[in-house]
């Protein structure tokens, strides 16, 4: 008997050795598809060539430029560009962003300055005010800690943007995003009502690091978790409440 929405189902293992240690990562295969994640990913996921650049510029402004003993700071300028967003018909009236912009070659950028008086590579200290936090201290340590948002999976700064961007106005773009919104339907609408307020790392030693065997055999995916394992009937109920989740079009 099906057990969610995906065809593999969970049953109790009789040997205790020879497991895996994720047995309940699948059950967010069940959720991602009753998503239409996928399809999602598929249609905004685009990694642009090129979006983003910075350079040292170099500039002393008068008020501390008459005496060598004054402070030196370095002023670096960063762009990146916009996704040209569609006006209706007959209106020309122009968007006003909250941010500086400058077109080049028929492109819109938006730009960005820094001053400093750290040392440090130009790339670094940008990688560094793109990890300060502001009102959202918490959900950043979520993302930061729990969901590896603070360990790029590149040396390229323009793949890193896919991870962890630089820019908000491109949130359907942030692969690590995606895995905090997931993981928060999952808690709030699958597992259940004391779940909400649990950190990663409570889920993954609870729901995700379960042991278990994986068995194939007769065009079906078994995973077999340990006898009167607790897990069992919790993770049987969670593919079952997203199993009863209404798909929506994705946007």
């Amino acid at each position: 008997m099906a057990q969610g929405i995906l065809p593999f189902k969970y049953e109790t293992e009789k040997k205790t050795t020879g497991m895996t240690a994720l047995a309940g990562l699948p059950v967010y295969l069940d959720l991602a598809r009753i998503m239409g994640l996928s399809k999602s990913i598929e249609r905004h996921l685009n990694v642009r060539n090129g979006g983003q650049g910075w350079t040292e510029v170099c500039y002393v402004p008068n008020t501390i430029g008459h005496s060598k003993k004054d402070p030196v700071y370095r002023y670096l300028a960063k762009r990146e560009v916009l996704d040209e967003q569609q006006t209706l018909p007959g209106i020309d009236i122009q968007i006003k962003l909250p941010f500086p912009t400058m077109d080049i070659d028929n492109r819109k950028y938006k730009v960005f300055g820094m001053v400093t008086n750290m040392d440090w590579e130009g790339e670094k200290l940008i990688h560094w005010l793109h990890e300060r936090c502001g009102k959202s201290e918490e959900a950043h340590a979520v993302m930061k800690d729990d969901l590896a948002g603070g360990k790029l999976p590149s040396g390229d700064f323009g793949e890193n943007a896919t991870w962890w961007p630089a820019c908000a106005l491109h949130a359907d773009r942030w692969v690590m995003i995606l895995a905090l919104n997931l993981n928060a339907i999952m808690r709030k609408l699958a597992i259940g009502v004391s779940w909400v307020s649990k950190r990663m790392k409570a889920i993954r030693f609870s729901f995700i690091n379960l042991p278990g065997r994986v068995v194939t055999g007769s065009r079906s995916l078994i995973i077999r978790l340990t006898k009167n394992n607790p897990a069992m009937e919790l993770l049987i109920n969670t593919r079952d409440k997203i199993a009863m989740l209404q798909p929506v079009p994705t946007g």
